[in-house]
């Protein structure tokens, strides 16, 4: 059985997650197949918008415990961890960021530990009101290792990202939204996702990936941001897809080409 179903139509992938019967937590086989997936959806120039979802209506527990105590993975493991460069725990999640195209998670059950730092690698979070969340780490003596420290920046401030971490407290996306770490709630997420996915449908591909890459060096790289903004202005200029959303703003029937950057 895969570990992901992903579903393409009309330039939007749904990316599911797909172990229904351990409430899609994350083995190191699934951690792999993010990461496998994502770059070959990045590979494709017809993408416009990924969503990440969770089959049966759970988006994910967090880490699978029986991998992560199978004697077998504790050597794979802390070589992941003592590698230089990203481990495989922070490239599944982190890999997310910097795809070239918008990516929503539609989240409802539970998204806790792993699911919840998943969930936060993406650009925009849509979550059922009753979904459980937690930043659930410490419950297991461990710390947020998936990127935390990166995807968490600027979304709450550091004293309430703190409790939670410390606390492994769980929580509904309610409160989620309240603080910040929930971008919307809806009843039916992965809907509300597709309506947004198809609205930016409605812009410039290219315009797409020059803004995430510019708001997320303001975040993140903010000594690079405004060189960011008149390079991928003047890249964009020279591109068919300006030129293009113009004229679509005129016609509506007018279609983009594929992403060019």
């Amino acid at each position: 059985m895969a570990l992901l179903n992903i579903e393409q139509q009309n330039g939007i992938a749904i990316v599911r997650l797909n172990r229904p019967e351990k409430r899609n937590a994350m083995s190191f086989d699934l951690l792999k197949a993010l990461v496998d997936t994502a770059k070959e959806l990045g590979k494709d120039r017809h993408l416009r918008v990924v969503i990440l979802t969770g089959e049966a209506q759970v988006f994910s527990a967090g880490i699978d415990l029986s991998d992560l105590n199978n004697p077998k993975n504790r050597a794979y493991a802390a070589w992941e961890l003592l590698k230089p460069g990203q481990s495989l725990f922070q490239k599944a999640f982190l890999i997310w960021q910097q795809l070239p195209v918008p990516v929503i998670t539609a989240i409802e059950g539970y998204c806790f530990g792993a699911g919840m730092q998943l969930a936060l690698a993406s650009d925009i979070r849509i979550a059922h009101p009753n979904t459980k969340m937690s930043i659930m780490e410490s419950r297991w003596g461990l710390v947020p290792d998936m990127g935390l420290s990166r995807s968490l920046k600027g979304l709450i401030p550091l004293d309430l990202a703190k409790e939670l971490t410390l606390t492994g407290r769980i929580f509904d996306a309610t409160y989620a939204k309240d603080i910040g770490l929930v971008t919307h709630l809806h009843e039916q997420p992965l809907e509300h996702a597709l309506e947004l996915a198809n609205e930016m449908l409605a812009r410039s591909p290219d315009a797409l990936a020059a803004a995430k890459s510019v708001l997320d060096a303001m975040e993140h790289q903010p000594k690079k941001a405004l060189r960011l903004e008149k390079l991928w202005q003047f890249k964009l200029i020279m591109g068919k897809n300006s030129r293009i959303a113009r004229a679509k703003d005129k016609n509506p029937d007018v279609e983009f080409e594929p992403r060019q950057f």
